[in-house]
């Protein structure tokens, strides 16, 4: 253990002071944070998700000077929500034509696919940097045991694709009548 009375007997030399003529003692030690397990599991999640991301090859796109850009797969982003007649799915799908998007279910499986196309002028600009993703696209989702799946529509409005699956009613019991033979 460092004690103070060690800088007497080998005083620091300081512009030609000791530290003890400054009447001075300055004790060095490491600060550690105490221990905090939401940290540890960030950590262990950004490791998690760094790995996953090699193994599908969803890499995050790097520019010259290092800048990362994102994962080059582009896929749009849902919200689903639930009313006591339907589920509703709504896609966000900027700069995409209706004809290009498709609306399928089979097998209690929704299914929205399409593709986003990178479209030059003709005046032949020359881009300094793309960072919106572009290509094809595919969103399943597995329906609920209650879903209908002929009960199905689909909207498409300003970039957002709407899609309705309608709920089955539910079978009521009913009283059957026993008859005596």
């Amino acid at each position: 253990m460092f004690e103070p009375s060690d800088l007497s007997s080998k005083p620091a030399q300081t512009n030609d002071q000791t530290a003890q003529e400054k009447g001075k003692v300055m004790l060095l030690a490491r600060y550690e944070k105490p221990w905090n397990p939401f940290r540890e599991m960030e950590s262990v999640q950004s490791q998690m998700n760094s790995l996953i991301n090699q193994l599908w090859g969803r890499q995050p796109v790097r520019t010259e000077n290092g800048e990362s850009l994102g994962v080059t797969e582009w896929v749009p982003l849902v919200d689903i929500a639930e009313t006591d007649q339907a589920y509703l799915i709504k896609a966000e799908l900027p700069e995409i034509k209706r004809e290009e998007i498709s609306v399928k279910v089979e097998n209690g499986v929704l299914s929205l696919t399409g593709e986003r196309k990178f479209e030059q002028d003709e005046k032949k600009q020359k881009f300094h940097r793309v960072e919106r993703l572009y290509g094809k696209f595919t969103r399943s989702f597995t329906l609920p045991d209650d879903a209908d799946d002929t009960q199905v529509r689909a909207e498409f409005k300003d970039g957002i694709l709407t899609v309705q699956v309608g709920k089955a009613e539910k079978t009521k019991p009913r009283q059957i009548e026993v008859k005596v033979s």
